[in-house]
């Protein structure tokens, strides 16, 4: 058998598998998580957007927009209520909105992020398609509870974690560094101060205590879908140097079923879909720097297993 190929012939093949390279899409790109709405990550308390390159959802929202999602990232303060931690995502919300010509958004919110984007949900509705939320301080943290009520008569303690917190909020450059205080947040995510948002903001509540809500509800007019998740391990790797604070936080508990900051039945608000991963509260976001445990499902493929899950729901 001849082969008879001359330049030309070679050249010109060549150029057509350089072209059709140039157009195809990249090899890693998906559409699992490309969700209708924009997805919304909203940190908890002591939390970040960004602290010198590090995310506080770690490697999430790359891999999100990796399987075709649009994602936000919001910076709120860092130790403040939940209204004022609304509020600032209000406000973003709104800048992306003009920005971008977003209609809606997917929100999620880990932490004090769960009750923050509640917020947001009761506060503009109509901006809303969904909210869920990662070991939400709904019903309160019983560390809060504790630490709130034993701080220092002196107030050292207090001025010495509230410079803490500035710090960080001063290096993601949140503008409300100023305004940022441990006691605020404490009374916030203290049972008392989660009854008190709840009253004021209660769609999506479990409707029989340590129960699941709906997952459908409206604000306003305003149909949205409800959905939360937590873990319920503390020492899940050996290696993870914050597992031994949660282990001794998780003290606070008496072993009620905890991730060691939130409690189980306290992340529960709209359709309860897992309470029982084994993470601690830092798995929840990947943190810290991918330290999970080894037998523990892949955070960063539960985010998108969720976004999937928003975009079957056509959100």
């Amino acid at each position: 058998m001849k082969f008879n190929f001359s330049i030309k012939t070679i050249c010109a093949a060549v150029a057509v598998t350089g072209a059709a390279m140039a157009v195809a899409p990249a090899a890693h790109a998906g559409t699992t998580a490309k969700t209708k709405y924009p997805i919304v990550l909203v940190h908890g308390f002591i939390g970040f957007d960004n602290v010198l390159g590090i995310q506080y959802f770690y490697q999430i929202p790359a891999k999100l927009r990796d399987e075709g999602a649009t994602v936000y990232i919001a910076s709120v303060n860092p130790s403040q209520t939940t209204e004022f931690r609304g509020e600032e995502l209000v406000q973003q919300m709104k800048q992306w909105a003009a920005k971008d010509g977003v209609k809606k958004f997917n929100l999620i919110g880990h932490s004090h992020g769960g009750p923050t984007v509640r917020y947001a949900a009761g506060t503009v509705p109509t901006m809303v398609a969904s909210v869920s939320t990662m070991a939400g301080t709904h019903f309160g943290s019983k560390v809060a509870d504790e630490i709130g009520a034993h701080t220092t008569p002196d107030g050292t303690f207090d001025q010495v974690a509230t410079a803490g917190l500035k710090l960080i909020s001063w290096l993601t450059g949140n503008k409300t560094t100023s305004q940022t205080d441990l006691l605020t947040a404490l009374s916030a995510l203290s049972t008392p101060g989660a009854t008190a948002f709840n009253a004021k903001f209660p769609v999506g509540a479990p409707t029989t205590t340590c129960g699941t809500g709906p997952e459908k509800a409206s604000i306003a007019g305003n149909a949205m879908r409800w959905y939360s998740f937590s873990g319920t391990s503390v020492k899940t790797n050996g290696w993870d140097v914050s597992d031994a604070l949660l282990a001794y936080t998780a003290d606070y508990f008496k072993g009620e079923a905890n991730d060691g900051l939130v409690s189980k039945c306290s992340s529960h608000w709209g359709k309860v879909i897992k309470d029982n991963y084994d993470w601690n509260h830092l798995d929840e976001i990947n943190q810290v720097l991918g330290s999970i445990g080894k037998s523990a499902p892949d955070p960063v493929a539960f985010y998108v297993q969720h976004a999937n899950r928003l975009k079957w729901a056509l959100l």
